[in-house]
């Protein structure tokens, strides 16, 4: 008797915890995959998919639906499908959804927390006006030669090989020099993470992006139990690490603001709009850095006071920021270019062949008039920010009670409450045949001149959508066009033994990592 009533208060447990919130889309007449736990975002550990594939498969398994009911460690989300029902939610309804999920408690990673992408609401809105005009075009002109002068350290040093052909892990290699990028155009440092590869910013910049065991642990117990994570202190980032580039940062506004020196870089646009002093500049050439630009909202061109100053520690939470995402998804995105050029020699021929003629302008000097001037090169860019982007998913938080009403025959009417998720399937949009023909091909010609146009609206949308898209869209394509044009003036890129057709993604992280790392040679040039 007394163990059937242990067996009875399992079973009942089991349903609780591991059966019952997973019923929940589907007590509301929702569809969904998951009927338990094995089903949840914990499938990517015990089964062999990526999350790339994950969400892919969830978008797939529905796809007459407008809507379906997903769950993220247990916490329901709906994941949205329709695209005019994203414009509605992202645009039309903004009101309702302006936050993300918190990651992290304040008590836990209180730097982490100012930035940009953590800051909710009013604190969130103010931030935005302030910091927009220093991402406009004519700012990121500004900082053209100091991402010039990285590209051509950077391809330099396989030049100076003199091999046949130097066999690279792109991976590796890119890292490193979006790490450079960051370190010179956001906390002002110089370093050359190629050539001296055990130097401090890079250390800690690795240290502080890699997901080992301990840190997915506590992500995780963050996402899942906020409050159990302030009573362990479960911190994601070393302390020592976040120490650093804080230090970084203060040293550097401190010896900018007592010797009056003024260098065309982040810190000096953030310092500048501190103080009030920059303003949204409208701009005819405002897409000039690519197709995949994002267009700034209303939000960001607010031209109302702003409410608070920005301090050291908000500027060393923004470019704290700007590192973590820009250094994995620009070198994702530098990856796939190297990637799917060498599986597509024709492709890249002609993209050489654009590089030359513009060079031949300007005397073989890279100017920025003449990388954001390259067609070619925008489409291949915007193919490969298609077919692997460097966001899968894009979620939103309910801040208002909404409510989406149903327009077909037999789909429910969706309530939210305050604090409830709704997700966006970036990958799965790209990758749906309805929006793009064949979505497994590499064609850079889905966005040449003719065909974009009949891009479905909210398709394509790499940088995220809305006034909470991406704030660095301009930065990401302009660093990627000046490396890639130093890179083909110099070589070819080329298949060799240890590049893996087609590439084996890992099943662990969120994004496209190869389980073999992505290798290719570059080739010298006979110029």
């Amino acid at each position: 008797m007394f163990w059937f009533i242990i067996a009875i208060l399992l079973l009942i447990c089991f349903d609780l915890l591991c059966v019952k919130p997973y019923s929940f889309w589907k007590d509301r007449g929702v569809s969904q995959q998951q009927d338990w736990l094995i089903g949840d975002i914990l499938q990517i550990i015990f089964t062999k998919k990526s999350f790339p594939q994950t969400i892919r498969d969830q978008y797939n398994a529905f796809p007459t639906k407008r809507y379906i009911g997903m769950y993220q460690l247990g916490h329901p989300a709906l994941m949205v499908r329709d695209l005019d029902l994203i414009k509605q939610i992202t645009i039309k309804d903004f009101d309702h959804f302006t936050d993300h999920i918190s990651f992290f408690p304040e008590s836990v990673e209180p730097l982490w927390t100012r930035n940009l992408f953590s800051l909710k609401g009013e604190k969130w809105r103010d931030s935005r006006a302030t910091l927009s005009p220093a991402f406009t075009s004519s700012k990121m002109r500004s900082m053209f030669t100091l991402m010039d002068e990285c590209a051509e350290k950077f391809v330099k040093f396989f030049v100076e090989q003199k091999k046949d052909v130097v066999s690279v892990e792109l991976k590796d290699i890119f890292s490193r020099f979006a790490n450079d990028i960051i370190a010179t155009c956001a906390f002002g440092i110089q370093c050359n993470s190629i050539k001296d590869r055990e130097n401090e910013f890079y250390r800690m910049g690795d240290e502080l992006t890699d997901f080992g065991f301990w840190k997915t642990l506590n992500f995780f117990l963050s996402l899942t139990s906020p409050k159990l994570s302030r009573l362990f202190g479960a911190s994601f980032f070393n302390k020592n690490t976040i120490d650093y580039f804080e230090n970084a940062i203060s040293q550097s506004v401190q010896i900018r603001e007592k010797n009056n020196i003024v260098r065309p870089d982040m810190i000096h646009l953030l310092m500048e709009a501190g103080k009030g002093r920059l303003k949204h500049e409208e701009s005819l050439t405002d897409k000039e850095t690519g197709f995949a630009t994002v267009e700034e909202s209303e939000v960001g061109k607010s031209t109302k006071p702003h409410k608070s100053e920005i301090t050291v520690k908000d500027i060393a939470a923004h470019a704290l920021f700007f590192f973590f995402a820009g250094f994995d998804s620009v070198s994702t995105l530098m990856i796939y270019i190297a990637y799917e050029l060498a599986l597509h020699p024709d492709i890249q021929d002609r993209l050489r062949n654009e590089i030359d003629d513009a060079l031949k302008e300007t005397n073989g000097k890279v100017t920025y008039d003449s990388v954001t001037k390259m067609k070619y090169l925008d489409m291949i860019i915007s193919e490969t920010l298609r077919k692997w982007p460097g966001t899968v998913a894009n979620e939103r938080v309910c801040v208002k009670s909404y409510t989406v009403a149903p327009l077909n025959p037999g789909e429910p009417e969706v309530k939210f409450n305050v604090g409830d998720s709704v997700l966006f399937p970036i990958y799965g949009i790209h990758m749906d045949p309805k929006n793009f023909e064949n979505p497994d091909k590499f064609d850079p010609e889905r966005f040449n001149e003719e065909n974009k146009c009949k891009i479905k609206p909210y398709s394509f949308m790499p940088f995220g959508v809305g006034p909470r898209s991406c704030i660095g869209s301009r930065f990401a394509l302009l660093e990627t066009k000046v490396l890639y044009v130093h890179l083909l003036k110099n070589f070819e890129i080329v298949v060799i033994k240890k590049t893996d057709i087609p590439l084996p993604l890992k099943t662990t992280g969120f994004g496209f990592l190869a389980k073999n790392g992505v290798w290719v040679g570059l080739k010298p040039r006979n110029i």
